[in-house]
């Protein structure tokens, strides 16, 4: 059976569809062994007091940032180089 050139790409992507669909479906029927849910630890206190300790920073009292180098400017016309 030979593919014809304009249906090369959907065949690709049917084959690929259907390998995704069977990894998915093989990894939907791996099941944990216990059945007990997950119970993530309180991070809220630990958070609160380090934000707590700390003053607050605001943006515009920092001092600016010095660039080094020549700024971007972005080439509309890629036949023209500067």
């Amino acid at each position: 059976m030979k593919i014809r050139e304009e249906n090369c790409n959907m065949f690709l992507l049917a084959v690929v569809t259907v390998f995704t669909v069977v990894i998915a479906a093989s990894a939907s029927w791996v099941v944990p062994k216990d059945k007990t849910p997950v119970q993530f630890a309180e991070r809220t206190t630990r958070v609160e007091q380090a934000a707590a300790d700390k003053s607050v920073v605001y943006v515009t009292d920092q001092p600016a940032v010095r660039v080094v180098g020549a700024p971007f400017v972005l080439n509309t016309n890629p036949r023209e180089r500067y």
